[in-house]
């Protein structure tokens, strides 16, 4: 197997409930922060169209892209810890 199918790419009948659910929660999150950046984007872009809107449109344009950023932080977090959640013996053998 490769490196990649190590790690973000773990089957789900190879997890444990407790990673189920902690995957479940982190895709959640995910989501969130995406609908929040998106949310962000499309109203500040409306408040462009006002010259009086223009800084809260600045800031929302800023606020999504932090979100935008928190994304991959996401994924990393989340498959770092389902590493350490796993069984190092059985990961080291598959190597």
């Amino acid at each position: 197997m490769t490196e990649q199918n190590l790690i973000f790419d773990t089957p789900a009948h190879e997890q444990s409930p407790e990673q189920r659910r902690f995957y479940a929660y982190t895709e959640i999150a995910y989501t969130v922060v995406d609908f929040g950046a998106a949310f962000c984007f499309i109203v500040g872009s409306i408040f462009f169209f006002f010259e009086s809107l223009m800084i809260p449109g600045t800031w929302l344009f800023l606020i999504g892209s932090v979100l935008f950023a928190a994304k991959p932080s996401i994924r990393l977090w989340r498959e770092l810890k389902l590493l350490r959640m796993g069984d190092y013996k059985e990961l080291a053998q598959r190597k």
